[in-house]
């Protein structure tokens, strides 16, 4: 590859070259086939005029092609903008100053639009284009015109891919707009590994991706594993070929981890921490089975302030296009994770946006989650704090069921489930049936869940 200036991450894919790279509707390519579909784009960004400090936008999932433009425009300097499918995109490309728009959303092969974005760029984008770096920019997650656009410094955020290591056979489950999927393809691929792209992620078309690809590392979330343990497809599939599990992007219910660490007893199971202004961490679980996870290390910082937990690592963004720097004059940023202490460990309890007040008595909805997906013919739980004249809040819950239960029926086995489990305060008062996913796009749990969901009606008096 002659198109674009040296740099280690073009050596190493080249070092693989007669190993599969992607598989993608079944249909494999090696990274000799990748190198060519890169190739190829470089042309194509020179051919419509996006140079070295370019600034284009990235729209679809993951696909052979997409990966193969998102690593031209990096490799040739330049800045990618990931975009979600299914939003209205424009202000997002507006405040990412975006010049281009490939759209990969309707297939694979992508459609070129041309972005008039007017307004002069902002500093920390003028910065890395005049170093001569390349960037990456992802949004923050639940947002669409409103987001925070996070730029990172690509060359920053491969360098920890940098030493060579194994590479999985890895299915991809985050998508291109969040950096816990853009961590999955360049770890995957940086070390030689294969990234298997599923078009659903639904269990069993996990469940059917891992049989088939024999796949030894599943990144994904405590919400998905949760239907995944519930639909039981781990025992409809050969999922025998797992050697890894991680999850992130929220906490994981105690009661969750139990199950799966029955059901999988021969997969090390890891907990994973990252946020979108400072990337994806390195950490290291007390045990497989364990909440309990160590943060910190080679180019991180942890510290804990007043319960919550503060990070500094040399991963984090250069800053925000459209809003002004979250971290203080040292670097610190505070995650508003509230944790527990252990020695070297911590335990998240959930966010403090999230804490319950109930007559100036904390409740953290995970836990409250955790005991009530214990209890039978529950699949899944949310939690939250709904508005009370007496206490100022109180607990109420939503729950999808197994099997259709009668809602007074259920409030009182829900009840006395709990009593003895969770102190009284901490007991829903307000709890509703509800059908359909508690979580959003990406698998996340959405809260409050009443609010997104097609709830049962509750009688009066509740």
């Amino acid at each position: 590859m002659t198109l674009v200036a040296p740099h280690w991450l073009l050596d190493r894919l080249s070092e693989f070259s007669r190993r599969d790279a992607i598989v993608h509707r079944d249909r494999p390519i090696t990274y000799a086939q990748l190198g060519t579909r890169l190739e190829e784009w470089l042309r194509v960004l020179g051919d419509k005029g996006l140079s070295a400090g370019s600034v284009v936008g990235v729209r679809g999932d993951y696909s052979p092609g997409i990966c193969a433009l998102f690593l031209a425009v990096m490799l040739q300097r330049g800045v990618v903008v990931a975009l979600p499918v299914g939003e209205d995109v424009r202000p997002l490309l507006v405040a990412a100053r975006a010049e281009a728009l490939f759209d990969f959303a309707e297939d694979s092969d992508a459609w070129f639009s041309t972005v008039l974005t007017p307004g002069t760029p902002p500093p920390v984008l003028e910065r890395l284009r005049d170093r001569g770096g390349a960037g990456l920019v992802v949004f923050t997650s639940g947002t669409t015109g409103q987001g925070k656009a996070a730029l990172f410094d690509f060359d920053t955020l491969v360098e920890r891919y940098r030493r060579p290591r194994p590479g999985y056979r890895t299915l991809v489950f985050l998508k291109v707009d969040h950096l816990g999927g853009i961590h999955t393809m360049l770890h995957t691929l940086a070390h030689g590994g294969t990234l298997v792209i599923s078009d659903e992620r639904q269990p069993e078309a996990v469940a059917r991706a891992i049989e088939r690809h024999r796949i030894e590392l599943l990144p994904t979330t405590p919400t998905f594993l949760r239907m995944l343990v519930i639909s039981r497809m781990h025992e409809r599939y050969d999922l025998s070929s797992l050697r890894l599990i991680t999850y992130g992007t929220e906490p994981m219910p105690a009661s969750t981890l139990e199950t799966l660490t029955r059901s999988f007893p021969g997969v090390a199971l890891k907990q994973t921490y990252g946020l979108t202004e400072l990337g994806v961490l390195p950490t290291r679980s007390r045990a497989s089975g364990s909440l309990w996870l160590e943060l910190g290390g080679i180019g991180c910082q942890a510290r804990v302030v007043d319960n919550v937990l503060w990070l500094r690592s040399e991963t984090a963004m250069v800053g925000y296009l459209n809003a002004p720097s979250p971290f203080d004059e040292d670097g610190w940023y505070n995650t508003h994770d509230v944790v527990e202490v252990d020695g070297p460990y911590i335990r998240i309890l959930g966010r403090t946006t999230d804490l319950i007040n109930v007559g100036g008595q904390k409740v953290y909805p995970s836990e409250v989650e955790s005991t009530i997906l214990e209890m039978d013919n529950v699949a899944e739980a949310t939690v939250w704090g709904e508005a009370n004249p007496v206490t100022g809040q109180v607990v109420a819950a939503s729950v999808t069921l197994a099997q259709p239960e009668d809602l007074q029926s259920f409030e009182r086995r829900l009840h006395r489930f709990c009593r003895g489990r969770l102190a009284a305060y901490k007991i829903p008062v307000v709890v509703e049936i509800v059908e359909g996913s508690h979580h959003g796009q990406r698998f996340k749990k959405v809260r409050p869940g009443a609010t997104d969901l097609a709830a049962t009606p509750r009688p009066a008096s509740v």
